[in-house]
């Protein structure tokens, strides 16, 4: 089980990184020799980037639906993320090559997705309340949210309203 760390907890993240979602969609449920190969690929990647911390992958967690898979990734930056992609010697060139020639873009029984964000230091805000270390923090800094990091408003932009808000009249 994994180690509860009781209190409220946020990421610090003194340099720029990317949030990169990436995902698969079932749109076919039948269509088995198309959409589970789709999934199988990710293993593959994602062992290659656990044993290669170089690549710039700082870390991830995986999300289930019940009509697909959703990754949620943390680079280093974009240079390291579009590097992996397009890397003919790594396993995302292989697995897009196959999706192209078994599903392509007409197929329609699978859907694979993928949306980037580039995060400058001081514009995300996260918070951890008794959960073990997680998200974004396992990629980056996990840090008690105290002072100037109590709040959602202090985490972002340094404010200093107060931590608890009085009632409006």
């Amino acid at each position: 089980m994994a180690n509860i760390i009781a209190g409220r907890y946020t990421a610090q993240a003194d340099e720029p990184f990317v949030i990169f979602l990436i995902g698969m969609r079932i749109n076919r449920f039948f269509a088995f020799r198309k959409w589970i190969p789709t999934a199988l690929a990710m293993g593959p990647m994602l062992r290659t980037l656990y044993q290669h911390p170089e690549k710039g992958f700082l870390g991830g967690h995986t999300l289930l639906s019940w009509r697909g898979i959703t990754q949620v990734q943390y680079w280093r930056s974009f240079d390291h993320l579009e590097q992996f992609a397009r890397n003919h010697d790594d396993p995302h060139w292989a697995a897009w090559q196959r999706f192209s020639r078994a599903v392509g873009y007409h197929d329609g029984s699978v859907g694979i997705w993928h949306e980037s964000y580039l995060v400058e230091p001081g514009h995300y805000e996260v918070v951890y309340s008794n959960m073990p270390i997680f998200g974004l923090a396992a990629a980056t800094t996990h840090v008690p949210a105290r002072g100037r990091l109590e709040t959602a408003r202090r985490r972002l932009s340094g404010d200093s309203e107060p931590a608890v808000l009085e009632a409006v009249k």
